[in-house]
């Protein structure tokens, strides 16, 4: 179904905060959006900016040639889908639902059981992120469903497709929050040690002061990841700008300066003990990447 300005319907199923976002955002750049819930209160909203509600989930999937699913988890999936699944046979599903590369893959196996098109996806951002040219959603699983909805897919923000293994976008979609949890925990470490102790930044304007010279020193961390991505995935890993003892050498300079100034030791220590299993590894003349050696093959 098209409309006069050529844009698909598509269906969103599950209308939590989220959900929401994504029928709204669908329906800002004029996708005709059938939205169900199972608490059907949630769709009042939309119903008002024009959104067509459905009384069931079977009339939901069958309204359009493509269907969004995001709810709690997988089973919650498989509970909304397994009783329509005759229903969105022939069609496209793209699954935003958080959960991990195991349940993709089995989710996208019982799709091509029942003739489905199956996309998994991961939203990289917070609801209100969403519709955002700047917001990255990750995407894997079939590239001719990928490609067939892509200018759809656009309206909810930037979609990379991340390879046809079903489980790619929820093994990115860890990984990265993984690197955002250790960088904010990081961040939130280094305004505790300028915020305290007597050489500190007074009162509550020490993230506010740290804030912008932290985060100029992670365009120069990029830097790093950049120069060490090839070394990775060579597994070879020159010395030849900062090695491993060099860097031991330097977190005891932070393990310090925290423990001089009470601040919790627990983040240093971790990485301290990584950084001497990598140099007892034999590493410790080679780049701070052998360390990725270390965290391939964790302690007993």
């Amino acid at each position: 179904m098209r409309t006069q300005n050529d844009r698909p319907a598509v269906t969103v199923v599950g209308l939590g905060s989220m959900g929401s976002a994504l029928a709204g955002a669908l329906m800002d750049r004029g996708h005709p959006t059938t939205v169900w819930n199972r608490s059907p209160g949630r769709a009042e909203a939309l119903a008002a900016r024009g959104a067509r509600v459905a009384g069931s989930v079977a009339e939901a999937v069958a309204a359009s040639p493509l269907t969004l699913v995001c709810v709690l988890d997988y089973p919650a999936v498989h509970a909304v889908l397994d009783p329509v699944a005759g229903k969105l046979a022939g069609k496209q599903l793209v699954n935003l639902t958080s959960g991990a590369p195991e349940q993709a893959d089995e989710a996208a196996a019982w799709a091509a059981g029942h003739g489905i098109g199956y996309l998994d996806g991961a939203v990289m951002t917070t609801p209100p992120g969403v519709g955002s040219p700047e917001t990255m959603f990750l995407y894997s699983g079939e590239r001719t469903v990928f490609d067939a909805h892509r200018a759809t897919l656009e309206a909810l923000g930037d979609p990379l497709h991340l390879g046809t293994d079903p489980g790619l976008a929820s093994l990115y979609d860890a990984a990265l929050l993984g690197l955002m949890w250790s960088t904010l925990t990081g961040w939130l470490h280094g305004t505790a040690l300028v915020g305290a102790g007597p050489t500190a930044v007074t009162g509550q304007a020490a993230a506010t002061a740290f804030t912008p010279v932290a985060t100029r020193w992670l365009t120069a961390v990029t830097g790093f990841m950049n120069t060490y991505a090839p070394q990775v995935d060579a597994g070879r890993y020159p010395g030849d700008d900062a090695t491993v003892d060099v860097q031991i050498a330097a977190v005891g300079h932070l393990l310090h300066a925290a423990a001089a100034r009470g601040v919790d030791t627990a983040l240093p220590e971790l990485l301290k003990g990584l950084m001497e299993r990598a140099a007892a590894a034999g590493h410790g003349p080679d780049s701070y990447a052998s360390v990725v050696e270390v965290l391939r093959r964790p302690a007993a």
